[in-house]
């Protein structure tokens, strides 16, 4: 493979349920190395997407390289490609070395070179100390990290990673997530993640694509991403305000819209709930147009009560102009 060459190429791919596309034409590519985030809301086609990367399942059209290599019609365990999913599924009554030595062991590899690479896996996910443990005497956060480690020890080429997170306790997911991406950085792996939450595919991809109903918006950078919203639809799930003004639809960050004095820029509306978020407050308002604005406010603000008539504004170069109609499914770029 050159390499100018991607190591996982998707074209076109269609998978049906009941007669009707889950995953639509999609298109994309992953380098070496790549972590790529998919984002979109529960019932989007995600997981039917990885299942028919994996092999799992299989798609009505379209193809699968990796490596420049078809393998739509290769069997699951023979692809090259890896899927951990969001539960760990370890073996029970394996130690978590038994769990993390399984597919080197399976592979016939020394045993030498399995219990070195049992020992950086283990190091890399601070699981030193864990290596006799039985998974029911571990917490959910140290399953995930043994998850990951069985999965990379295996080598796959291509690493699918199915809302691995969406389990864990809200306070380990900070540290998971930095985990995850710190060793699949240090390892170079190639990585597909996909997930509903849209702070964790910002965080954690080197790109990131929309996907809803099936349909995937073309993959690109964080930042990009996040600050030009192809679409309404696309804006919304990302957490901007979707509004019409004068005849256009625009997205407005929350933390970008502020109340203010009645004027010509300011729209009236009333407040619909509003409390503390801890670092600040949310305040829900529904504007007399019929559309409803959420507002980012500052520790120091007054939290206004439930009915209370207001004024909202933003400037307006802060609002973008955004298509109501839903994304395309676009050929898959050079990357």
């Amino acid at each position: 493979m050159s390499s100018s060459e991607p190591v996982l190429r998707v074209d076109g791919l269609t998978a049906c349920w009941g007669g009707r596309p889950v995953v639509d034409r999609v298109s994309f590519a992953v380098a070496e190395g790549e972590l790529l985030a998919l984002m979109g809301p529960n019932g989007s086609g995600k997981t039917t997407l990885l299942r028919c990367l994996a092999g799992l399942e299989r798609p009505e059209a379209g193809s699968i390289r990796l490596e420049g290599r078809e393998v739509r019609d290769v069997p699951a365990h023979r692809r090259g490609i890896g899927l951990m999913l969001q539960d760990p599924a370890l073996f029970p009554h394996r130690t978590v070395y038994e769990n993390i030595a399984y597919a080197p062991l399976l592979q016939r590899r020394p045993g030498g070179e399995i219990d070195a690479e049992v020992g950086r896996l283990v190091a890399l996910l601070g699981l030193a100390g864990f290596e006799d443990r039985y998974p029911d005497a571990l917490s959910g956060g140290e399953r995930q990290r043994v998850a990951l480690a069985r999965s990379l020890a295996a080598r796959p080429r291509v690493l699918l990673l199915d809302e691995p997170f969406a389990s864990i306790d809200v306070e380990l997911k900070a540290e998971l997530r930095s985990a995850f991406k710190s060793v699949l950085g240090a390892l170079h792996v190639t990585a597909v993640h996909v997930t509903h939450d849209r702070e964790e595919g910002l965080f954690l991809g080197d790109r990131v694509g929309l996907l809803f109903d099936g349909r995937l918006t073309a993959p690109d950078a964080p930042a990009t991403v996040f600050g030009r919203p192809p679409d309404a639809r696309a804006a919304r799930f990302l957490g901007y305000n979707v509004l019409a003004v004068d005849g256009r639809t625009v997205a407005v960050r929350p933390e970008a819209t502020r109340f203010a004095r009645a004027g010509d820029a300011s729209r009236p509306g009333t407040v619909r709930a509003a409390g503390s978020t801890g670092p600040g407050a949310l305040a829900v308002v529904a504007l007399a147009t019929g559309d409803r604005v959420e507002l980012r406010l500052p520790p120091t603000a007054a939290i206004p009560a439930v009915g209370t008539p207001v004024e909202v504004a933003w400037d307006p170069a802060d609002a973008l102009p955004v298509a109501e109609a839903g994304p395309k499914s676009p050929k898959a770029d050079a990357r």
